[in-house]
């Protein structure tokens, strides 16, 4: 669905500012694969996150190249891993608050945050708004849309396990970032994709990211017959 359908009712992607990019990237990859339409925000935070990560420099003016070559890289950093249509995104600057998602009236399905830093947790728990991507999050949860909150820090004080109780109490998924070795990982894009696809689970998206448990003892050794 093209982003100027009536008819799109996207997906909210916020990246914040914690350690973890190749989780959204792995988040944004199988939403586009499974059809879905993504509204993109990217915190000012997150932009020193993927430059640190990446080496990729996220600009607002050019943020189709940069999302396209970001998406493109495996967790390992190796360029040209994948290939990505970015056509079905729609970005949003951090400092937008007149953009779609902040109003209740602007129709999305849910809104996934990953990876979640403490603060971003914080702000969304507080109900702060400070940027967009806080707005967004409070706004889906006060039209009762589906919220995932992938929290990526350790170790976690009282104040922040308060503040990821107060999003489960909102209704809130609170997801940590916590890869399963059960799947057969062999490889760091494995645990990547385990996490992202627990992600999409708790959306009911459906993707191929990772071996399911099917009540076998070594199931995950076994040749995938997928």
């Amino acid at each position: 669905m093209k982003p100027g359908d009536t008819e799109r009712k996207p997906w909210i992607v916020g990246v914040s500012g914690a350690s973890g990019t190749p989780y959204a990237a792995a988040v944004l990859r199988a939403l586009l694969a499974a059809g879905e339409s993504v509204d993109l925000v990217v915190s000012r935070a997150s932009r020193l996150t993927i430059l640190d990560e990446t080496g990729i420099a996220f600009r607002d003016a050019h943020w189709q190249e940069d999302l396209r070559e970001w998406l493109g890289r495996g967790a390992d950093g190796k360029p040209g891993t994948f290939e990505v249509p970015v056509d079905d995104v729609r970005y949003w600057a951090a400092g937008d608050m007149a953009a779609g998602p902040s109003s209740g009236s602007y129709a999305t399905k849910g809104m996934l945050i990953v990876p979640a830093s403490t603060a971003c947790v914080a702000g969304v728990a507080l109900g702060l708004s400070k940027d967009l991507l806080q707005r967004s999050a409070s706004v889906t949860l006060k039209e009762g849309r589906q919220l995932v909150v992938c929290v990526r820090e350790t170790p976690l004080n009282g104040q922040t396990l308060k503040h990821l109780v107060t999003l489960d109490e909102a209704g809130a998924v609170v997801l940590p970032a916590s890869p399963a070795f059960y799947a057969g990982a062999t490889h760091i894009q494995d645990l990547v994709d385990f996490v992202a696809g627990r992600t999409l689970d708790a959306a009911g998206v459906p993707h191929r990211l990772y071996r399911r448990w099917k009540g076998e003892l070594g199931g995950g050794s076994a040749p995938s017959g997928d």
